[in-house]
């Protein structure tokens, strides 16, 4: 009797371990703070944490140009240059010493090292790319844009820091999780995110906001960054306002062709132009100076798009 019980105990607790087993990556779906764990073909749920967004409290830069960015002033800060004390990190001063005396210059950081520091999951659009998107559609503090295929929200992000308000749309739940938490650790107010396809129909005539302005209309710019961007095409003339922007970021040129073509199509939208951006960056020192080996050569084709 007493080899049947021991049996017995190992056997319920070889079934407790079998249900403690952490499931594969695909058998986790998150839904808000619950997530879903499929154990054994059985549902169990279990209360996820919500993640606390920690941002940066100041920047750090060697005299050569290396950066180091500090979230906690209440401790002291390591680096391959020394120890940074506490007490400086909570001080104004623009320039502090290491324990070892490496000179530090430190200031408080700015949104563009904030941006810098964003979590990345797919491909993101590079800032020279960004950079002639508001240079040729001239955007600004009163603009309203919509932009699509969100990602992890980099040229969102560089966008609402500028405009007046953007509604960015992401299908994928993983980049829309991501994006979100991007956009706490910015701290921007002006942005509405959407986890929605921009192809599916965005009616806001039919949509009462009672003054909170939450969905798009009059619209300055849309700007597209999507597999199959001639799909969004007459959702987004049917959003812009009278001498608004469309613009489509695509990688390969088929992709280019199928969106320029699709928008040849409608009347009311003229097509402009398509470029790419190559980068090079050069190196000074003193009178010797000569381009550096790496540089960002192709990363996309930028097509432009006014509606009349």
């Amino acid at each position: 009797m007493a080899n049947e019980g021991k049996k017995e105990n190992k056997l319920q607790d070889n079934k407790l371990k079998e249900d403690k087993v952490i499931p594969k990556k695909d058998e986790i779906v998150a839904k808000s703070k619950k997530v879903d764990i499929v154990i054994n073909e059985k549902k169990v749920d279990i209360v996820k944490k919500e993640k606390k967004i920690e941002t940066i409290k100041k920047v750090l830069i060697t005299e050569f140009g290396k950066r180091f960015f500090v979230r906690n002033v209440e401790q002291d800060f390591h680096t391959n240059f020394g120890v940074v004390s506490k007490k400086d990190l909570k001080s104004d001063a623009s320039i502090i010493k290491t324990g070892n005396g490496t000179k530090l210059f430190a200031h408080k950081p700015a949104f563009i090292d904030l941006y810098s520091r964003i979590k990345r999951a797919p491909q993101i659009i590079p800032r020279k790319d960004i950079g002639i998107i508001i240079a040729e559609t001239g955007i600004g503090r009163n603009s309203i844009v919509v932009e699509a295929g969100t990602g992890s929200g980099a040229l969102c992000f560089m966008l609402a820091n500028i405009v007046k308000k953007v509604f960015t749309y992401e299908i994928r739940e993983d980049f829309f999780n991501i994006a979100s938490e991007n956009l706490k650790f910015l701290g921007l107010k002006n942005v509405v995110m959407n986890n929605k396809s921009i192809y599916d129909r965005i009616d806001e005539k039919k949509k009462d906001d009672k003054g909170k302005n939450d969905f798009p209309k009059d619209v300055d710019l849309v700007a597209l960054d999507l597999p199959e961007p001639w799909l969004a095409v007459e959702n987004a003339n049917a959003l812009l306002k009278s001498g608004g922007f469309l613009v489509s970021y695509s990688p390969t040129t088929p992709q280019v062709s199928d969106f320029v073509e699709k928008v040849k199509k409608i009347e009311s939208l003229r097509y402009i132009k398509t470029v790419e951006v190559i980068m090079r960056d050069w190196e000074i020192d003193e009178r010797k100076v000569r381009p550096m080996s790496a540089s960002i050569g192709h990363s996309g084709f930028i097509s432009f798009v006014r509606k009349v």
